[in-house]
């Protein structure tokens, strides 16, 4: 018998070690029994009905940053996450198309938890007012949108404006947006304990499926435990059996599913996934199947799933998701708009207005674009993307943008640590001062010094230092610099170029022109896996409302 623990760490002589293990288990449970309790935090409580009566079998889910355990009640409504770690979670729970309003908990860690009460009903726990209020903000925007995504055309007709700098810069924001983290997300996804906890629960686990083959309860208990340990192939097998003894629980036929993605099997993910659909039309059910198709390649009918998941929950995460989604596969325009109506429904979204910012600045609107990233850093000072974001639009930008040198400013005073937060200064600095004769250059390479000695690596801010020591005239220092930035990146092309520039001044053809074939070559390899990229990724035709399509 293979355990999933085991599998997961790789070891090698299951038998041996199942035997070793039982041993061990008999001779400090005791040990383990007090490990387990004492590590992590448990989160209890119950499911009742909105008459005040428990629910049993009602699937409760307890979330953080995309991370989820799943549990399902008792007989009297009862549910109970065991070594929770702490942090800030959201909990929620649903059973036969009646859902609870999904609550905010925190875990602290003492430990000191109050029961938590959840109850079901038909609006998800919401008053009437509450409901209509919130499905009127997604309805007007999502049912009736300025914008149709009708298939897929050209990377050509990627809808960017400006220089390839700017274009470039673009599609790197859209590829970093869509992996912004939402606030509140401290900690760690909820475990089981210690490794030896998980051990004895996996053998305690196995014991029951070997001596009841045919429940539901322990093949599910088995395959949740396999599945959040993260032994995704380990965990199909018993989710499987409990799926074919109970196919109407959702909670299992989820985790199933979720399963199968991990295992890169996502024909039959989709499948279940859309079963659930049918049973259940739920905005997570979309957004995961949207997350699938776009795994599976099917971008078109994904977008359509993120929206669908907009228009039954407006919630942060979907508006999110769908924005990025559009953005990612260039549809600018209505990226933009999708931020801005997720902004105006989620104001204290830093990461929202970061990816309009992004989406602005794709349009060419690039003082707007620094103006809502400026806004997304007010929001949470500690948090470096939007400075970032800032940054990086900032270089691109053919313009000093307003705002920005004051954030990064604070950029590098709220992370002094952080070599980047040096560099994108000291560039806002370099631009507003581009041309003027009074420019304070010792700051700027005090900045940049400081940013190589915190990350020695950092290629870009030699580049910088050589180009400053290249306009004293100091070539023998650019020199230096930029052999250090080719060092910590032999692919950096300016480099390259800006040496071979230093070369010829100093008297040495022959290595300018060998730095100057090495310019050329890698030009010509990065343009061409640059094209290879957007070939990759599929662009959106987009129709805009009473608008002919784009030829």
């Amino acid at each position: 018998m293979q355990f999933c623990l085991k599998a997961r760490i790789g070891c090698v002589f299951p038998d041996l070690l199942a035997l070793f293990a039982a041993l061990m288990l008999m001779l400090l449970a005791p040990m383990f029994g007090q490990e387990a309790s004492s590590s992590g935090i448990a989160i209890r409580g119950t499911v009742r009905d909105s008459a005040d009566k428990p629910v049993g079998s009602a699937v409760v889910r307890l979330a953080q940053d995309g991370s989820f355990a799943v549990a399902t009640t008792n007989s009297q409504g009862e549910f109970e996450f065991q070594h929770v770690h702490v942090g800030h979670y959201s909990i929620s729970a649903e059973k036969s198309g009646l859902r609870s309003r999904a609550i905010a908990v925190s875990a602290p860690a003492d430990g000191n938890f109050s029961p938590i009460v959840l109850i079901l009903e038909s609006t998800t726990g919401q008053t009437k007012s509450e409901a209509g209020s919130q499905s009127a903000e997604a309805m007007a925007f999502a049912d009736k949108p300025d914008f149709t995504v009708a298939g897929i055309t050209d990377w050509t007709a990627v809808g960017g404006h400006g220089s390839d700098a700017s274009l470039r810069t673009s599609e790197s924001l859209a590829r970093d947006t869509a992996v912004l983290k939402p606030e509140n997300t401290v900690g760690n996804p909820p475990t089981f304990g210690s490794a030896s906890a998980e051990m004895e629960t996996e053998t305690k686990l196995r014991s029951a499926v070997a001596k009841d083959p045919k429940s539901f309860e322990t093949n599910h208990r088995l395959g949740e435990f396999c599945f959040h340990i993260g032994s995704y192939g380990e965990a199909i097998p018993p989710l499987e059996t409990a799926y074919r003894i109970d196919p109407a629980n959702h909670a299992n036929e989820y985790e199933l599913a979720l399963a199968y993605r991990e295992t890169g099997d996502y024909a039959r993910a989709r499948d279940h996934i859309r079963k659930l659909i049918t049973q259940d039309d739920n905005a997570d059910f979309h957004r995961e199947l949207g997350d699938l198709d776009e795994m599976a390649g099917d971008s078109v009918v994904a977008v359509n799933e993120y929206e669908q998941a907009v228009r039954l929950d407006p919630s942060e995460q979907n508006y999110f998701v769908w924005g990025s989604e559009l953005l990612l596969h260039r549809a600018v325009w209505p990226a933009a708009e999708v931020f801005r109506k997720g902004a105006e429904a989620h104001p204290k979204s830093a990461r929202m207005l970061a990816a309009l910012g992004a989406a602005l600045f794709a349009s060419a609107k690039y003082d707007d674009a620094a103006a809502r990233l400026c806004e997304a850093s007010d929001l949470n000072p500690a948090d470096s993307a939007p400075y970032i974001f800032l940054g990086k639009i900032d270089m691109a930008a053919p313009d000093p943008l307003p705002c920005v040198e004051p954030k990064l400013s604070r950029f590098v005073q709220e992370q002094p640590r952080d070599a980047r937060a040096k560099y994108y200064y000291a560039m806002a600095i370099l631009k507003r001062l581009k041309d003027s004769d009074a420019s304070p250059k010792p700051r700027v390479e005090s900045l940049l010094t400081e940013a190589v000695t915190l990350d020695p690596q950092y290629s870009d801010a030699y580049l910088q230092l050589g180009i400053i020591q290249s306009d004293q005239h100091n070539f023998e220092k650019a020199i230096g610099f930029y052999q250090k930035a080719i060092d910590a990146n032999p692919q950096l092309s300016d480099a390259h170029y800006r040496l071979g520039v230093a070369y010829e001044r100093t008297g040495e053809p022959a290595k300018a022109r060998h730095e100057f074939e090495l310019h050329d070559e890698i030009e010509k390899e990065q343009a061409a896996a640059v094209e290879r990229q957007r070939q990759e990724v599929k662009q959106f035709l987009v129709v805009l409302q009473n608008q002919p399509a784009a030829r």
